[in-house]
């Protein structure tokens, strides 16, 4: 690994990612991941099985959506993000899917073992 690549590996991807792509995946995949884990965390249900608020769920939706468009936009620049091509999204959804499936595994563990 250089300073000027880093390498990014999947189970299935390999990907050899400048600087601002790097920058912009990490930026994109933390943003998502923290906004996403808000819906699993707020209930003892699996986030699938409990309506969040309309407000919340609103929310959400709109941070996902700005995160995702940001390196679309004329602030790419000042932020030193670059469009991230297609494969490299759906990586970052990999990611996110399994942050998300770790957590509510760990919810269960959790509450299985706490009373309330």
């Amino acid at each position: 690994m250089s300073f000027q690549t880093r390498k990014i590996e999947c189970p299935g991807f390999l990907f050899q990612a400048g600087v601002e792509e790097f920058r912009t995946g990490w930026f994109v995949e933390s943003v998502i991941s923290a906004s996403v884990i808000v819906l699993v965390v707020r209930t003892r249900r699996p986030f699938t099985r409990s309506r969040p608020s309309r407000g919340l769920l609103v929310a959400t939706l709109a941070v996902v959506g700005l995160t995702l468009l940001l390196p679309y936009t004329s602030l790419r620049g000042p932020l030193g993000f670059v469009p991230l091509p297609p494969l490299f999204l759906a990586a970052l959804l990999c990611i996110v899917v399994g942050y998300v499936v770790a957590a509510e595994v760990a919810k269960k563990v959790f509450y299985r073992h706490v009373l309330y």
